[in-house]
């Protein structure tokens, strides 16, 4: 059962994979805890390519549950594509997010809600100060966690906390893929929403089922979080970076080759013995620095070329207009 596309206060975008069971209790403690609050809410299932009954359970309680309304995928997708669909498919003034395991509270929700709408944040992420997972698990997201402090700035202990609230226009402003989900308050940031917030939440124990998340998701997340630093600082324009990287390696080359031929000139004119060039592993130092800046230098180009040839290399968001008729391209 799908709503009309009027606007609505509050929606909950719940991505899931092989989450049969622990849906109806989920979607029933949802409707407990939201409907005293407001009756202007919906909950979006995206149903990320479940191989059990989940879309079976989700068509069900679309219809048990008029605030009910769910997406399949064809295949196991992913977070980020689950998300990125639900942001789509969200009509509500604040967004929120949360997993479909049980293991995030749906007691937080209202609090989460006043945050946005009283408080004035563009986001709240959740911070699971407690929790109910193995060492191996909670040690390196400690780690990851700290890295994403220090590389972003941004003073969050819980980058990659399901639970998170937004405003719609944050969501409808960033564009979620790949694995950057765990980076979405730095999407955040880099597109101007720069009061993002944190609430200690609850972490439960998982009820049903087993977690969907292996090891390799902090080796990813790592070199996602390289990534999107990378993008959203010199997505448009590389050329600051490896054309500056390539300058300094050239120069740092060239130089010390220019030192090592006055250096052989200076022992011939004074009549000693001079060893051959080839024989410093100096020279063969500055010559490879020289080839790396050289190509650095290009790749930086390379890529200049490419960015200015986007369709997008000259759209902004724009906050708010006023004074009148504003035309032409802004």
């Amino acid at each position: 059962m799908y709503h009309n596309s009027a606007e609505l206060e509050l929606s909950l975008v719940i991505p899931l994979y092989n989450e049969e069971e622990s849906l109806p209790e989920l979607v029933d403690w949802i409707c407990r805890v939201v409907r005293p609050v407001t009756s202007e809410f919906e909950i979006v299932l995206v149903d990320d390519g479940s191989k059990d009954k989940s879309w079976d359970v989700i068509q069900q309680l679309s219809v048990d549950y008029p605030e009910v309304k769910g997406l399949r995928f064809r295949r196991n997708y992913g977070k980020s594509a689950a998300l990125h669909c639900g942001f789509s498919e969200a009509r509500g003034k604040v967004v929120i997010t949360l997993d479909a395991d049980l293991q995030d509270s749906p007691d937080e929700i209202p609090e989460l809600r006043r945050m946005i709408l009283e408080d004035g944040y563009h986001l709240v992420s959740g911070w699971k100060k407690k929790r109910y997972d193995p060492l191996g698990k909670t040690i390196p997201s400690k780690l990851f966690n700290l890295t994403a402090r220090l590389v972003s700035g941004i003073k969050l202990h819980d980058f990659n906390c399901g639970l998170k609230a937004y405003r719609k226009e944050v969501t409808d402003s960033i564009e979620v893929y790949g694995e950057m989900h765990r980076y979405i308050p730095i999407l955040a940031q880099r597109a101007g929403f720069g009061r993002i917030g944190e609430k200690v939440v609850h972490h439960r124990e998982r009820k049903y089922g087993v977690t969907k998340f292996g090891i390799e998701r902090f080796v990813k997340g790592f070199l996602d979080l390289l990534s999107v630093m990378f993008i959203s600082k010199f997505g448009n324009r590389p050329m600051h970076l490896f054309g500056s990287l390539g300058t300094l390696t050239f120069v740092v080359g060239f130089f010390s080759a220019l030192w090592l031929g006055v250096r052989k000139l200076w022992f011939v004119y004074h009549g000693i013995q001079a060893p051959l060039l080839t024989d410093s592993p100096y020279f063969f130092i500055s010559l490879v620095s020289m080839i790396l800046g050289t190509q650095l230098f290009m790749t930086g180009f390379i890529a200049e070329l490419v960015s200015r040839m986007r369709p997008d290399r000259n759209q902004y968001q724009i906050r708010e207009k006023t004074g009148g008729q504003i035309d032409g391209i802004l």
